[in-house]
């Protein structure tokens, strides 16, 4: 269904509406999306990228010691799609003021969390997203949908990831601060902003986008949702066929919207999670990096092992 632009829909049909669009893609023909290149049974996808070698040249980056945390600090005021939302709740044990145990008196809490796992900084598992009922390497949804959890592609089977990460600062390439909405980044952009910082994007890098968009997130929470720049289709293409393991942004939803197609919504995370198997990361904090100018550094995560997630929320670090 034609989506020009997010704030056109029902928040309580929104994550449905979006999801039910994806899966409604006719299947295009095996020879189209899979099987994999990495094998007909393979469930990494992307990740396959990986190796030693990389992690220990990863490793060399690191000169001044400086670690960031990536992630944002997720709460109720946290911006998410509507119909997500999360609640903590704390419990001490007894009253919270009553007498405690033991000769020193001991108290403690506990605490109950109901949250979307979409929310905040976050990474996208491969059952996020399907083409036709079928998901990264042509997997059937009879083999992937429980209502208890993922019974594949859950984000509790990703391994660590310890790899090189690249910023591309698409602030400084387009002079603006933060990038306008609507803003497509494709290869003209990415090898634009590449250049200008000298780096190279190779196989088995995690490549994410600094737009200054991160800002909007507590002035105007709607609008931080509502529309953002981000990678274009032509982008995701060109970032997959370099062997990258993930792309990430400062952004709610990593891809551009309003749509470079407005009868095509969502077309990179399909393109990325679903035909390639590369991972999406959103909501990335990348101001600490773009404001020393970091252009590469280590990058690890590890990600929650929550069994049977679609999305987990994360706390990426990057170290230089």
């Amino acid at each position: 269904m034609p989506m020009p632009h997010l704030r056109a829909l029902a928040p309580a049909c929104l994550v449905t509406c979006l999801l039910a669009t994806s899966l409604a893609e006719p299947v295009r023909g095996a020879e189209d999306w899979y099987p994999s290149p990495y094998g007909a049974e393979d469930r990494l996808g992307a990740l396959n990228n990986l190796s030693t070698e990389k992690t220990r040249a990863a490793a060399g980056l690191v000169r001044e010691g400086k670690v960031y945390a990536l992630g944002v600090i997720t709460g109720r005021t946290t911006p998410a799609y509507p119909g997500r939302d999360f609640s903590l709740i704390m419990y001490p044990h007894g009253d919270g003021s009553g007498a405690g145990v033991g000769p020193e008196n001991l108290v403690s809490n506990d605490d109950y969390l109901a949250t979307w796992l979409g929310i905040g900084t976050q990474i996208d598992g491969f059952a996020h997203f399907g083409i036709g009922h079928r998901y990264y390497n042509g997997v059937p949804v009879a083999e992937v949908f429980d209502r208890g959890g993922a019974k594949l592609f859950g984000t509790h089977t990703l391994p660590p990831i310890a790899t090189r990460g690249v910023l591309l600062d698409m602030v400084a390439h387009f002079g603006a601060d933060p990038v306008p909405a609507g803003t497509a980044f494709n290869r003209a952009e990415i090898e634009a902003a590449a250049s200008a910082r000298g780096i190279s994007i190779g196989k088995g890098d995690v490549v994410l986008f600094h737009t200054g968009w991160q800002a909007m997130a507590a002035k105007d929470p709607a609008g931080f949702i509502a529309g953002q720049p981000g990678l274009g289709l032509e982008g995701a293409r060109y970032l997959g066929d370099l062997g990258v393991v993930a792309i990430g942004a400062d952004t709610a939803a990593l891809e551009v919207i309003p749509f470079e197609d407005p009868d095509r919504p969502f077309p990179v995370h399909p393109e990325l999670l679903t035909r390639r198997g590369i991972h999406i990361l959103e909501n990335i904090d990348t101001r600490a990096l773009a404001t020393d100018g970091a252009t590469d550094f280590l990058f690890v995560l590890g990600v929650p092992r929550f069994e049977g997630a679609v999305q987990m929320v994360i706390n990426p670090v990057a170290i230089r």
